[in-house]
């Protein structure tokens, strides 16, 4: 059982996933990393986010950056958004994902920057301790 969820919505995003999954590895976090994205393949994101047992969903994203907005919209579960320096050298994306409407909550760390992304998810994860 993943306890984080790092979800990228482009295999484009791939650079950013491993800065996450390099942190999350060496605070002995399980994860696994998932190409899905809001627009291509709902029906797939939708079935994964019921599914999955992970505690946090990282969630990077560019352009439009609805993944984690879309994420946090269908769970409880802590969601961090990572925006991705794809267009408007990343101002688009973290626009998006810092400016979700109340009731949807979404962290947001700053353009491309997977490593604090894990590093915040590991320390939610380390509340029970």
């Amino acid at each position: 059982m993943p306890s984080v969820a790092v979800v990228m919505g482009s295999e484009s995003d791939r650079a950013v996933a491993e800065k996450a999954a390099k942190v999350l590895e060496d605070s002995g976090i399980s994860f696994e990393v998932k190409v899905l994205s809001a627009h291509r393949n709902p029906d797939e994101l939708d079935a994964y986010i019921r599914k999955t047992d992970a505690l946090v969903f990282i969630a990077i994203a560019g352009l439009s950056a609805a993944l984690p907005g879309v994420i946090a919209s269908k769970t409880r579960k802590p969601v961090i958004g990572v925006p991705v320096s794809a267009k408007l050298g990343g101002l688009d994306a973290l626009l998006a994902i810092a400016q979700m409407p109340p009731g949807v909550p979404v962290a947001c760390v700053g353009i491309d920057n997977g490593a604090n992304a894990a590093h915040l998810a590991v320390r939610m994860l380390r509340l029970k301790e």
